[in-house]
C-alpha cells in the first residue's frame, strides 16, 4: 500500500472513531453540534480517501459527488445513494444551520451514517490491504 493511501485511510479511521465515540456519548445540544462538526470533518476525509483510491485506479474525480458515484460504480463503495444523501446533509450543515435541520441530521448520523461509514471503511481495508 502506498504511503498516501495508508496515511489517508489511517486519518479517516481516527476521525471516524472520534465521530462514533462522540455520537454514542452525545446528551445535549452542544454535544450534538460537536457530533455534526465531527461528521463534516469525517466526511471530508472519507471522500478524499475515495479520491486517492480512484486516482490509483486511473480515475480523477472533481469532487465528492463524482468520487462517490464512481466508487460505487466500481464496487468498492456500498450504498452509493445513501452516501450521496450524506453528502447533501454535509452540505446543508456547512452552508445553512437551523435547529430542526441539525436535529434531523444528527439522527441520521447516529442511526445511518456511522454504520455506513464503518462498513465502507472495512471494504477499503479489505480491498487495499
Amino acid at each position: 500500500m502506498n504511503s498516501e493511501r495508508r496515511y489517508s485511510l489511517e486519518r479517516l479511521k481516527a476521525a471516524f472513531f472520534k465521530l462514533q465515540e462522540s455520537t454514542e456519548k452525545a446528551v445535549d445540544e452542544l454535544d450534538r453540534d460537536g457530533v455534526i462538526q465531527r461528521f463534516e470533518f469525517t466526511f471530508e476525509l472519507f471522500w478524499k480517501t475515495i479520491k486517492i483510491l480512484l486516482a490509483e485506479e486511473g480515475f480523477e474525480c472533481a469532487g465528492p459527488r463524482s468520487c462517490i458515484k464512481e466508487g460505487a460504480r466500481r464496487g468498492f463503495l456500498i450504498d452509493g445513494e445513501m452516501l450521496l444523501d450524506m453528502l447533501e446533509d454535509r452540505n446543508k450543515m456547512s452552508h445553512i444551520y437551523d435547529e430542526l435541520t441539525a436535529k434531523e441530521i444528527f439522527k441520521r448520523i447516529k442511526e445511518d451514517y456511522v454504520g455506513l461509514i464503518s462498513r465502507n471503511i472495512k471494504i477499503f481495508e479489505n480491498y487495499y490491504y
